[in-house]
């Protein structure tokens, strides 16, 4: 036997099995589609691996780059990317790493994303809470559904 690492032939079977699926399922998206999934995985990985390694003040403005030309594509699609990716990627991905991510993408096409950062006082554990969204034009399009129960203390455009 080995040190133990080895899998059961049932479930390397399965795994295998599932791989395949994801990549044949990959492989059908158009090519746009392709290219988005990509670029967001990237982004996530870029805004984890900030998160870990920079100081924050450093790690939140990573999202801030310079606005592409002209508004190029559909932001419904990109946060949609980064949603997907987020929930298949082997690591934890929060609000803020999304947050990173959908506005970096959106600001290269050329939308005007502004990432906000929010407080919220837990009162029953006594704990404070924090929060990232993105919004474009004032309305959020990333993390806003918890938005309204938190209190805007940053704004990173």
């Amino acid at each position: 036997m080995g040190c133990g690492s080895e899998l059961p032939p049932e479930r390397y079977d399965w795994r295998r099995m599932q791989l395949v699926r994801v990549i044949t399922n990959f492989l059908r998206l158009p090519a746009d589609r392709r290219s988005l999934i990509i670029e967001a995985t990237a982004s996530l990985a870029l805004a984890s691996a900030a998160l870990a390694l920079l100081p924050f003040r450093r790690a939140i403005r990573l999202g801030s780059v310079s606005l592409g030309k002209e508004s190029a594509g559909n932001a419904e699609r990109v946060v949609s990317a980064v949603e997907t990716v987020s929930r298949r990627l082997p690591w934890r991905n929060v609000c803020i790493h999304k947050g990173i991510a959908a506005q970096r993408m959106l600001r290269r096409r050329g939308f005007d994303a502004v990432l906000h950062y929010g407080i919220s006082n837990d009162r029953e554990g006594g704990r404070l809470a924090a929060h990232v969204w993105v919004s474009l034009d004032g309305s959020p399009v990333i993390g806003g559904e918890e938005a309204s129960a938190y209190t805007p203390v940053g704004a990173f455009p």
